[in-house]
C-alpha cells in the first residue's frame, strides 16, 4: 500500500522514515513543468527530478533502501510512479497528494501555480 501525504505533512513523514536513510523527494514532472514551478531542495531530503516516462530506464539511479516521496502536478502521475517503485522493491514509498499545486498552497506560496 502506498502512503499518501500532504505537502504540509512531509516533515512528519521524513521524521518517521529517516531511520531508513536520507529521504528523496522524486519530482516526476516534465522539464517544461519544472521550469514553470519547482520546489527547493530541503535540508532533510534530497530533491531528484526524473520525468515519469524516464523512470524505468533510469531506475538504477534510485536507491531502493532510501525512502522516496513522489511529486507531480496534482498527484496522479506520482501515484503511478510510487506504485511502480513499490513493485520494484522500494520499501518506503509515499505519494505527495495534490502535487506541486498543493505544495504552493500548503508549504510555499511563492511557488507558481499552473
Amino acid at each position: 500500500m502506498i502512503e499518501h501525504i500532504h505537502p504540509g505533512d512531509l516533515a512528519q513523514w521524513i521524521s518517521k522514515v529517516q531511520a531508513h536513510g536520507r529521504p528523496v523527494v522524486l519530482d516526476v514532472r516534465e522539464p517544461h513543468e519544472l521550469q514553470q514551478a519547482s520546489i527547493r531542495p530541503g535540508a532533510d531530503y534530497d530533491l531528484v527530478t526524473i520525468p515519469m516516462g524516464a523512470i524505468p530506464p533510469r531506475l538504477g539511479e534510485l536507491d531502493p533502501v532510501r525512502p522516496v516521496a513522489c511529486l507531480c502536478h496534482h498527484g496522479g502521475r506520482s501515484m503511478r510512479v510510487a506504485e511502480f517503485l513499490k513493485h520494484h522493491g522500494f520499501r518506503e514509498v509515499a505519494n505527495i497528494s495534490g502535487g506541486i499545486n498543493a505544495w504552493a498552497i500548503q508549504v510555499d506560496p511563492t511557488v507558481p501555480r499552473y
